[in-house]
């Protein structure tokens, strides 16, 4: 019995250690990661910095995901000249993901696509794998709005949110200006 409940609370502990979610939280630097597009080009996060980034998880058969891309299409549409970036990360496997580009190409949709059909990246951002999934990545690369699932309606606050951390990078653009040289 004493040895059942030493394993029990062994794994409490591992589960309850810093480092075993790899979740980032709001506040929290944004895991790094690089992909390839759907055009086989890497996109790296660290290539996002000092832009609004808004990461969303999503697969081909997934039927929320598909009643939202036509908003983040909107919002990509509306934000994308004014330091907005969105980035579509597929989760579909290597069984499905023969589907990512016809689909994204027959939508008509222009916002990058990156795949990721090994789930690595979905499982640190979301190690519970839910779709659809969101995170608002700031210009330093925190995090600044996480949203798990979709339901008519959350465009709203997605755009609130895109909005508010476009108008902060602007005036952190206007109010800092370059320092100028100190005169020896």
């Amino acid at each position: 019995m004493r040895r059942w409940l030493a394993l029990v609370l062994v794994f409490m502990f591992a589960l309850a250690a810093p480092g075993a979610n790899p979740q980032a939280g709001e506040g929290q630097t944004a895991p790094e990661f690089t992909l390839r597009d759907i055009d086989n080009k890497p996109v790296s996060l660290k290539d996002m910095a000092g832009k609004v980034t808004l990461i969303s998880f999503w697969a081909t058969w997934c039927a929320p995901c598909q009643v939202e891309m036509p908003h983040l299409q909107k919002l990509y549409d509306a934000y994308k000249d004014q330091g907005f970036v969105l980035l579509m990360i597929s989760a579909d496997d290597a069984r499905s993901v023969s589907r990512v580009k016809p689909l994204i190409k027959s939508k008509g949709y222009s916002f990058p696509v990156l795949l990721d059909t090994d789930t690595k990246v979905v499982s640190q951002y979301n190690p519970n794998k839910t779709l659809p999934y969101s995170e608002l990545i700031g210009p330093d690369l925190k995090v600044l709005w996480q949203h798990q699932g979709y339901t008519a309606g959350d465009e709203v606050e997605t755009e609130r949110r895109v909005k508010l951390a476009i108008e902060a990078l602007a005036a952190a653009k206007t109010v800092a200006p370059p320092a100028a040289p100190v005169a020896p």
